[in-house]
């Protein structure tokens, strides 16, 4: 299944990048990593992580303080959010899949 990122999602991965590699020289590429391998696993069994909120599902991110929130739809997957587990943890429930 193919991806597809809510804007605020997707700055919001750019941000967490952005961060740790600001804080230490190669964090942010791990941290991409790290990501990356969280959205694979969603990739391959979109169900395999628990439901949060309606049909909103979250996956952690290994090795980093941050979940993935996506929701599954008919052709792809719908990244809701990229959340670090200090924010609030509603912050992104106004976010669509659309």
């Amino acid at each position: 299944m193919n991806l597809t990122y809510h804007p605020e999602a997707e700055a919001e991965l750019v941000e967490a990048v952005q961060f740790y590699e600001q804080r230490l020289p190669g964090l942010g590429h791990r941290f991409r990593r790290a990501y990356e391998a969280a959205a694979a696993g969603v990739q391959q069994s979109p169900t395999r992580w628990r439901i949060v909120e309606g049909d909103v599902r979250r996956c952690f991110i290994r090795g980093f303080p941050y979940s993935v929130y996506y929701r599954v739809l008919d052709d792809a997957l719908r990244i809701l959010a990229v959340k670090h587990h200090r924010r609030h943890p509603d912050y992104w429930k106004g976010r669509s899949s659309e």
